[in-house]
């Protein structure tokens, strides 16, 4: 791809199904953020623009949720309740019940197949949808704050058309929804990195979990200690991830950027900047490849935002020294917290940090290599 054609997936339609004001989910997110890459020039000339979100087919849909589970949505969305409905997660603290809920969904997840059709169309190598990433969502149950898993669809649609698949997973959460509905599938890989299982929902996503039959080797789980830093963050990623990439050949990445691992989001316990993202994008653009990115988790509205217009700026090819101002900041953002632009400034762990942290980190890339890599003849 000598020239990156890149695309922001918008449109005011999705602000008319928030979820309700005391949920930590905020669709707000994806408003701001595109504010924010407006008011830069990030969102017309130099290869880049905006496409509108479609709701998905049901026929699409029903490639990974079942046909009564989404009956049973969609009565519910307008007020049709039952203990049905409760049995799949529908009606929950975390995946309430409100009007509007299914059009939300299903518009939300058509953003990302849009996406999908873009790039399997040629028409773009880039898509960026914030208003995606819900990777939680089951066949037949809502879970997680997620109700259409759009990010498998786009996985399968992508699939379907004869492309390998490399699924990256960055949200703090582990990416359930989609390392099993690949489980037993090599034309797919996944990797999410996320925070230990054991000390955060959905409790599932350990190193010995690497997908089964044609599939083992093709679910890649790296599990992160609290209190993981940039540094010890990349330490995993860079020992792992670029050789699986090599081994695997995708033509194309799907990467779940879930903003909730940056330090100070209140459901989680990572201690990432920004950098880390913009590091990682960097890395997954070197191997020249389409890149349908999506939002996520991240709930430190502020810090979420500031990290999405960045990862947006990155990907659609923005000269980060010209045209991302280090001047941007305070009254752009919304905030003054801090002036130093999208970019979050460097946090320095402590030695307590790093003698707790970095042994943890060196013990899952030692278990995923000894695990993973044979499966797929890389030599370390």
């Amino acid at each position: 791809m000598e020239a990156r054609e890149a695309v922001f997936v918008y449109s005011q339609e999705l602000e008319k199904y928030p979820y309700p004001p005391e949920h930590p989910f905020n669709t707000i997110r994806a408003k701001r953020v595109r504010e924010i890459v407006s008011s830069m020039g990030l969102l017309s000339g130099g290869g880049r623009r905006e496409a509108a979100p479609e709701p998905v087919e049901r026929i699409v849909l029903k490639k990974f949720h079942s046909a009564r589970y989404l009956h049973v949505l969609k009565e519910a969305s307008e007020g049709k309740f039952n203990a049905e409905a409760l049995s799949m997660g529908i009606g929950t603290s975390d995946c309430p019940v409100f009007k509007g809920l299914y059009e939300g969904a299903v518009l939300a997840a058509g953003g990302t197949l849009v996406g999908a059709k873009l790039i399997l169309s040629g028409e773009a190598d880039a898509v960026f949808n914030p208003s995606g990433g819900f990777h939680h969502a089951g066949p037949q149950r809502a879970s997680g704050f997620c109700y259409i898993n759009d990010v498998a669809l786009a996985c399968m649609v992508l699939a379907e058309e004869g492309k390998r698949v490399l699924y990256l997973d960055v949200d703090v959460h582990h990416g359930d929804g989609v390392a099993y509905a690949f489980y037993d599938r090599r034309d797919v890989m996944t990797i999410s990195l996320h925070q230990n299982p054991r000390t955060l929902f959905p409790g599932t996503g350990f190193e010995d979990e690497i997908g089964s039959g044609e599939g083992k080797g093709y679910c890649v789980n790296v599990p992160l200690p609290m209190g993981t830093y940039d540094e010890a963050y990349m330490k995993a990623f860079e020992s792992l991830v670029p050789s699986l990439i090599g081994a695997f050949k995708p033509d194309v990445f799907v990467f779940e950027l879930g903003a909730d691992a940056l330090a100070g989001d209140p459901l989680a316990h990572l201690l990432l900047t920004n950098n880390v993202y913009a590091e990682i994008i960097n890395h997954l653009l070197s191997f020249n490849k389409p890149i349908l990115m999506t939002g996520g988790g991240g709930y430190n509205i502020d810090n979420t935002v500031r990290a999405w217009a960045l990862a947006w700026s990155i990907l659609c090819g923005a000269d980060t020294d010209k045209e991302v101002s280090p001047t941007v900041g305070g009254v752009m953002l919304g905030s003054i917290e801090w002036q130093g632009g999208l970019r979050d400034r460097h946090i320095v762990p402590t030695e307590q940090q790093r003698t707790v942290v970095a042994p943890a980190v060196e013990g899952v890339i030692k278990q995923v290599k000894e695990t993973i890599f044979p499966l797929h003849n890389i030599v370390t």
